[in-house]
């Protein structure tokens, strides 16, 4: 596969390089890629059998004994101006 970056791609690759960001620009490819990765759904990426974190709360048997979580606000400190 060839890529020919445009030359404003060129131009962000060239600065990267020489701001220490990035060593070529193959660098620059696997950096796009990897952040590429990170924007798939997280349902998508979730191995088969695994449930959610929001299907394991619901599903979960403290459901049942009806714990409050809640804490009191902070009042803060008193302050002297």
């Amino acid at each position: 596969m060839t890529i020919t970056p445009s030359p404003n791609q060129e131009a962000l690759i060239e600065a990267a390089i020489q701001a220490g960001l990035i060593r070529s620009a193959q660098d620059a490819l696997d950096v796009g890629l990897l952040q590429l990765s990170r924007r798939v759904p997280p349902s998508a990426k979730r191995a088969p059998g695994r449930k959610s974190l929001a299907q394991l709360f619901a599903e979960s048997p403290l459901k049942a004994l009806d714990i409050e979580f809640s804490r009191d606000p902070d009042p803060g400190r008193p302050v002297d101006l």
